[in-house]
């Protein structure tokens, strides 16, 4: 298995970026997610981060070197996110829950599946066009499926997400058939909201992924101006041509039994830019207190 990986977020104009974004695979199958943390709600990096770390454990310890029931371990990893979040407000007495979106996507056997829960985005392109995307989990887009308006709506209003006190409401899609040269990109709604899809289509098939990726970053980030949301990218690219100078990655030589991530240490891989490391640590350290109290609870 091999593939190319590019990921990079930027904060807007808001007080913090509470995205969080990783990847981690084995021998023979690969995990991407992405998630982004909830305004008007507390701890909303806290949130993405238990998020990513659930997937992270999961993958870790299905992927045996691939995940035999894809669509069950989508499922199964974004409940357990859920009441991991659950699980943290709790125990901190919180009178509100903190909130996340997430997307992510597992690829083995030359197929790709996801799931995705709120606002938070995956493309595949392949050739030049859009093979699909995912439907955002808001009533903007519900609205625009059943042919209505959609301008007086407010798009940042979701049905559903992760820490929300009801049970969540997600996608699981898939399987597709991989070919070389299909990208998959995951991203955050800072990208989506004023970038559109044509325009993600466009750019990500013109140039290599560290190329194409910075730019629609970029535009994304000029056309939202001083308000500008977060915006945060993790893209793919399946068996990657050697030409290509993005972060390239070969699983030939992994011998099996052996999971690489770059969510488990919570270190930032060194491809994303401008990622808070301290708030990361602080997040990482929070995690880890809890599942020592929820352990010696159970003990």
């Amino acid at each position: 298995m091999k593939f190319s990986v590019y990921q990079i977020s930027r904060q807007g104009g808001r007080e913090r970026n509470e995205d969080r974004m990783g990847y981690a695979y084995t021998r023979e199958a690969g995990l991407f997610v992405l998630a982004d943390g909830m305004g008007g709600h507390p701890e909303g990096a806290m949130a993405a981060q238990l998020a990513l770390q659930t997937f992270s454990a999961y993958f870790q310890k299905a992927a045996n070197p691939t995940v035999k029931e894809v669509p069950e371990f989508l499922s199964s990893a974004t409940m357990a996110a859920h009441h991991q979040i659950i699980r943290y407000a709790s125990e901190k007495g919180m009178l509100d829950t903190p909130r996340t979106t997430l997307v992510a996507a597992v690829m083995e056997r030359n197929h790709v599946h996801w799931v995705h829960c709120g606002d938070s985005r995956l493309y595949i392109v392949r050739d030049g066009a859009l093979v699909t995307r995912t439907r955002d989990h808001s009533y903007m887009e519900q609205q625009a499926h059943l042919g209505r308006a959609t301008q007086h709506i407010n798009r940042n209003i979701l049905f559903t997400c992760l820490g929300s006190p009801a049970k969540p409401v997600f996608d699981l899609s898939g399987p597709l058939q991989m070919q070389q040269g299909d990208r998959v990109l995951l991203c955050s709604d800072g990208l989506w909201g004023t970038v559109t899809d044509e325009e993600i289509v466009n750019e990500l098939a013109r140039d290599t992924l560290d190329q194409s990726v910075p730019e629609l970053v970029e535009m994304a980030l000029k056309r939202g101006g001083a308000r500008c949301d977060n915006v945060t990218v993790l893209a793919m690219e399946w068996e990657t041509t050697e030409e290509f100078h993005t972060t390239r990655v070969s699983t030939e030589d992994i011998e099996d039994g052996v999971f690489a991530s770059t969510i488990q240490s919570g270190v930032p891989d060194p491809t994303i830019e401008d990622l808070d490391d301290a708030a990361i640590e602080r997040s990482i350290a929070e995690i880890n207190d809890a599942i020592r109290r929820t352990a010696e609870k159970n003990a």
